[in-house]
């Protein structure tokens, strides 16, 4: 049964990923919610069911793949409430590898990828408003970095910083108080590869 902290987050991070899209230039195919066909199809197998159309994706299924790829793995149930929702909408955009290592770098312990007891102590002994806006102040130098980096990926800068600002205003960072323009539906904020799928973003 998913925890209630993991059901408050959840909100948010489907307004950014959408309904169903099958658009021919997607690199991730057949999408409902965030959630490939691809990553639907091996989720069934692992339950011992048989594959279909992730355009039939139930909502009990949507959050167990939720919970179990994106909430679980970077440790979001170790963490204070706001702090959670940012970790998890960070992994589910850019992956839980690269959240853990963001989390680290914010708390100022050794940037590992691996939320273990030393991370968890340093983040702890942080004020949670600083490392809230430190964490989001990090993921926010990323993708100016992507796309210094990689100046066709300037495209997906308004969509990324507009979902981040939004966040900010979620969970009632100083300073980000007016939603961002566009709103929380607009389009553009294109998910990253995680840790060790693509050298190109790791950085």
């Amino acid at each position: 049964m998913p925890s209630a902290a993991f059901e408050a987050s959840l909100p948010f991070v489907l307004r950014w990923e959408g309904g169903f899209v099958d658009h021919p230039n997607d690199p991730g195919g057949r999408t409902n919610k965030g959630v490939t066909q691809k990553v639907y199809d091996a989720w069934r197998r692992r339950q011992g069911l048989p594959v279909r159309d992730v355009k039939r994706l139930e909502d009990a299924e949507l959050h167990r793949i939720y919970e179990a790829g994106y909430w679980l793995p970077p440790r979001c149930d170790r963490l204070a409430r706001q702090l959670d929702l940012v970790h998890f909408d960070t992994a589910v955009n850019m992956g839980p590898g690269r959240a853990v290592r963001f989390l680290q770098k914010a708390a100022g312990c050794g940037v590992d990828g691996d939320f273990g007891s030393q991370t968890e102590k340093a983040v702890q002994a942080c004020d949670l408003g600083d490392l809230i806006a430190g964490y989001c102040a990090t993921r926010e130098a990323y993708y100016r970095e992507l796309v210094r980096r990689n100046a066709s990926l300037g495209v997906f800068l308004k969509g990324w910083l507009n979902r981040l600002n939004a966040l900010r205003h979620e969970i009632g960072l100083p300073g980000f108080e007016a939603m961002p323009r566009g709103g929380v539906d607009e389009a553009g904020a294109r998910r990253i590869p995680d840790i060790g799928e693509d050298a190109a973003y790791d950085f």
